[in-house]
């Protein structure tokens, strides 16, 4: 089997896996951070519902299109400047969304952990939405160009980019804002966050929630593991540019970006399991809400008290 056809069939496979567990997994979460009291009220219970819902429309708009581009050799943005202009639009606006939400949350936990009463005082309900507000804002402005220059070209016969400052920006915009910014922040972050806690000896008495403490942690190794790859590469076809290469390894390029791609999808796949592995009570409310599992004598972790 050539490295073509393995390429296409990891992307085809890997991503049906991908398609069916992310939608799955993050409409889970969207119901247990929009219903559960607990979440629902809290900033980083907040941004991991809004992270959600944006990550299903990212897998169901740019993983759907890529799977059948793939698969079934049908590539509509070849076709429809509509869908050339708007699903590059949305691999971008989407992304960035789903990101700031995950930096937003680790920074919000690092407020939360804090010892000082104003640095706590950050971590607040109002706030999160008006910021998520002006991100989504924001970062619908910032792909305004790709609206406006992206568009079929007539020699290659595949949608791209009519503006050289735009070709040459995106690959820089997959390393700093997809890739370098988001992983930087969330391990600063995250790294803060742990210290707090090492620092305090009673977490429930700084008005922290211990569970969205670990949700965040593990998050920060998530983007670690699916991004850091996937940005390293876009670096290295940056600086290679320039090269001519061979049949063999475009090839071989091939293949590994398209491996990456794939991992770099599980991202927004992988928070709700990565969430049922760092909190027991996620779990506990899951079993409860969506499986119906009970046991006996045993206090409904989703319940509030007052």
């Amino acid at each position: 089997m050539s490295l073509l056809h393995i390429a296409q069939n990891f992307t085809v496979y890997g991503g049906l896996v991908l398609l069916v567990a992310g939608v799955v997994g993050n409409t889970i979460s969207i119901y247990i951070f929009s219903s559960v009291g607990t979440y629902r009220t809290a900033p980083c219970g907040f941004y991991f519902m809004v992270e959600s819902i944006f990550n299903i429309l990212y897998i169901l708009i740019n993983l759907t299109s890529r799977i059948v581009s793939v698969g079934f050799g049908y590539d509509l943005t070849a076709t429809s400047v509509v869908w050339c202009k708007t699903r590059n639009f949305f691999i971008a606006t989407l992304g960035l969304v789903t990101f700031t939400c995950s930096c937003l949350a680790t920074i919000d936990q690092f407020f939360a952990t804090s010892r000082s009463v104003s640095l706590r005082q950050c971590s607040n309900l109002k706030w999160a939405h008006r910021i998520v507000l002006i991100a989504i804002i924001v970062w619908c402005l910032h792909g305004i160009p790709i609206l406006m220059y992206y568009d079929i070209i007539p020699t290659l016969k595949s949608c791209g980019s009519t503006s050289k400052a735009l070709t040459t920006y995106i690959p820089i915009f997959v390393c700093v804002l997809l890739c370098g910014i988001p992983i930087s922040f969330m391990i600063i972050f995250g790294f803060l966050t742990y210290r707090n806690i090492q620092h305090i000896r009673a977490l429930a008495e700084q008005r922290a929630d211990r569970q969205f403490t670990k949700m965040c942690l593990i998050k920060v190794v998530l983007i670690i593991i699916t991004n850091t790859p996937f940005g390293s590469f876009t670096a290295y076809g940056i600086i290679t540019s320039g090269m001519t290469k061979d049949l063999n390894r475009q090839m071989q390029e091939y293949l590994a970006v398209s491996i990456l791609s794939v991992l770099n999808y599980t991202y927004y796949v992988g928070s709700f399991y990565m969430f049922l592995i760092s909190s027991k009570r996620f779990r506990q409310t899951v079993k409860s809400r969506i499986f119906c599992w009970h046991r006996l004598n045993q206090i409904d972790p989703s319940a509030t008290f007052t």
